[in-house]
């Protein structure tokens, strides 16, 4: 098989990345994790990148040009896909335009409820019954691009914010693969 080149985007832990990187080791997995790109050079998710030699940037969100600079980056790796995996700027029109590949991302709720940050906090405080974690294609408006995959959990009276974090997660681990081997077995 030959696997897609990809870049991961990270802003923190790394959490997704880890995963994605274990899982891009098994051969029928579509994708080799080629690039990471962070805006956060205190995110700990560096320490894998670097741990797993996978090459790394770091980008200035507040410099000007940043994005162009990326595009190139991608370019020159050859870049088929790009996961968002708690990536915490929003990548613009003319970004999502000009890479005009696939750009996908992990978000902590089950999508249309529950855009942007606070999703936790904001679950609790809704008295939801359920939630989950969706991957969706990244389109220039926030969270609302087409759903690719989702995966559900029941919340429990005890849970918290830390909680559904953690179950969260875990479901991630799942979905995230799930949804690259979905997109693969479309082209």
């Amino acid at each position: 098989m030959v696997k897609k080149n990809a870049c991961v985007f990270i802003s923190g832990t790394g959490s997704n990345l880890k995963n994605l990187l274990k899982r891009a080791r098994d051969y029928s997995f579509p994708i080799k994790i080629k690039l990471v790109i962070c805006n956060n050079k205190k995110a700990l998710g560096l320490k894998i990148a670097k741990k797993n030699s996978i090459r790394l940037h770091l980008v200035d969100t507040k410099s000007r040009n940043f994005e162009k600079k990326i595009l190139k980056i991608l370019r020159e790796n050859n870049i088929s896909i790009i996961c968002l995996a708690g990536y915490m700027k929003i990548l613009s029109k003319s970004f999502l335009k000009e890479f005009g590949k696939k750009v996908i991302n992990i978000h902590p709720s089950l999508l249309p409820k529950f855009k942007g940050l606070n999703t936790f906090q904001r679950i609790l405080k809704n008295r939801e019954v359920m939630t989950g974690c969706t991957v969706h294609a990244v389109t220039e408006n926030l969270d609302a691009g087409k759903i690719i995959s989702k995966k559900s959990f029941y919340i429990k009276p005890k849970d918290n914010e830390i909680s559904l974090k953690r179950k969260t997660q875990n479901l991630e681990y799942k979905v995230f693969p799930e949804a690259i081997i979905k997109i693969y077995r479309n082209i």
